[in-house]
């Protein structure tokens, strides 16, 4: 497949672009967490949910991924239970931890409002060679990795 030509770009255009696409994406978990009745802390952590699957996932492991008190997860999966999106249940290994899972209609109700947008990048995805994909996903990997990291440094450092 030969790849589309592409206009001339420089790193400074590509972080323009991104930061455009991020300060577009915040307003829209804000629109899609209010369309699902949720926050969007909610829906952030309910997609650290779906995104294991069907395998469960501690509320501790929960909290640290989405950066949150143990304490904050807690009232996190009360609002998610109360709304039908996850379940707890007891770690059969050790009966004192909780762990989640998103509940079975989950999916669907969250698929049927991100399924436009995700159609959409399909196609956007289709205009691009294997190689091409092979970079942008290389480079969110690694942009993903580097958030984490400043997000660490961020936490640690006292706030001005």
């Amino acid at each position: 497949m030969e790849g589309k030509p592409r206009p001339e770009a420089t790193a400074e255009r590509a972080l323009a672009g991104m930061d455009g696409l991020i300060a577009l994406s915040l307003v829209g978990q804000q629109h899609i967490a209010q369309r699902l009745g949720l926050n969007t802390t909610d829906l952030t952590c309910l997609g650290h949910i779906m995104g294991t699957g069907r395998q469960p996932i501690s509320a501790g492991e929960l909290a640290e991924r989405a950066g949150l008190t143990t304490g904050a997860v807690t009232g996190v999966l009360n609002r998610l239970e109360q709304a039908g999106y996850a379940r707890r249940q007891a770690d059969p290994a050790d009966r004192r931890r909780v762990l989640v899972v998103a509940d079975t209609s989950a999916a669907a109700r969250v698929a049927a409002v991100y399924e436009p947008f995700y159609r959409r990048l399909s196609d956007l995805f289709a205009d691009y060679t294997p190689d091409e994909i092979g970079v942008l996903a290389d480079w969110f990997t690694r942009a993903t990795a580097l958030m984490r990291t400043s997000l660490e440094e961020i936490g640690r450092e006292p706030s001005p």
